[in-house]
């Protein structure tokens, strides 16, 4: 490996627990250049910022970046750290594990979630005492770049297309807008399209999941959908993602800061470290990667697991137990 420059930001809660385990199977796969920051709750109440200059600049030149989760300031760490990556897709695989008791163990469906735009495009507005507003934004160069990833994203799974999740029957201009660029994106491609209302979406989803593969969506949809399925694989602490840029990435679990568990050393470090995994196969190292995501569906299975899944391990006996599979 070529050293590449790591940015380690464990945030708040149970990211300060997760992101060292994440941190130390990485170092067990390779040598690389990591470097701290900080974000989040904390550091706002000490320096006034959540999101201090210092750290967005290592964020913006590093080869990638290990979040953790933000409290309070999420919004106001989160979204300025995928803009430094210039990240236009948050790509969030919901699988069941072997082992792990799932409500829906068939499920095995990856999120293609536009990451710029829609209602979380910041444009919010206080007009009275009895009014606010918010205006969505949709475009149809994001939804084309998002489009040409999903192509190629089925392509190298394997998949002959994917679904199109929207509500264009109401929001007509909006979803309208990024359905009519995704589809005409994947028809220039040969790529096979199938779309769906994501509210129907929602009952399907849980009725049938094994009838999805890939599925593309708009920002807030992709977020509500991808958490919804992580019910029917055992809990968001099984969740991984990836911010995805041209050149940089951010890698974070899904599940939050868990308040309720922080600083009890038993947080489920699964996410982070297959969060890790996914960092590894952006870097090019699709074999690291895949041995990490191998280790951990070993340990899911056999254990030791951590209070979540049932069992009564920490979230360092889980890591170690990570590690010495690889």
């Amino acid at each position: 490996m070529a050293g590449e420059e790591i940015v380690v930001i464990p945030g708040d809660g149970v990211g300060n627990e997760v992101v060292p385990a994440a941190r130390s199977v990485l170092e067990a796969v390779g040598e690389f250049e990591f470097v701290e920051a900080e974000a989040g709750d904390a550091v706002k109440e000490r320096t006034g910022e959540a999101l201090p200059p210092e750290t967005y600049d290592r964020v913006a030149a590093a080869d990638a970046t290990l979040f953790g989760a933000a409290g309070e300031t999420a919004a106001d760490v989160i979204l300025p750290l995928r803009e430094a990556v210039d990240s236009f897709v948050n790509v969030r695989p919901a699988r069941a594990y072997p082992g792990v008791d799932a409500l829906r163990p068939e499920t095995d469906v990856v999120f293609l979630r536009e990451n710029t735009e829609g209602v979380y495009a910041g444009h919010e507005s206080r007009l009275s005492g009895d009014l606010s507003t918010l205006t969505r934004v949709v475009t149809t160069s994001a939804s084309e770049r998002l489009a040409e990833f999903a192509c190629e994203f089925v392509a190298d799974r394997g998949a002959d297309g994917f679904h199109l999740a929207h509500k264009a029957n109401v929001m007509r201009e909006t979803d309208g807008r990024f359905r009519d660029a995704v589809v005409g994106v994947a028809d220039e491609r040969g790529v096979e399209t199938e779309e769906v209302l994501m509210d129907a979406f929602a009952t399907r989803v849980c009725l049938d999941p094994a009838a999805f593969d890939v599925v593309v969506c708009p920002n807030l949809a992709g977020d509500v959908l991808s958490d919804l399925a992580a019910g029917l694989v055992g809990g968001l602490g099984l969740l991984p993602s990836a911010n995805v840029g041209p050149e940089r990435g951010l890698f974070e679990p899904v599940h939050g800061t868990a308040p309720d568990i922080a600083g009890e050393g038993v947080a489920n470090p699964a996410a982070a470290i297959l969060s890790a995994a996914m960092l590894l196969e952006h870097l090019g190292y699709d074999g690291e990667g895949a041995d990490v995501r191998a280790a951990v569906e070993a340990v899911l299975s056999d254990g030791p697991r951590t209070p979540d899944l049932g069992g009564d391990a920490g979230t360092d006996e889980v890591a170690e137990a990570v590690r010495s599979r690889l």
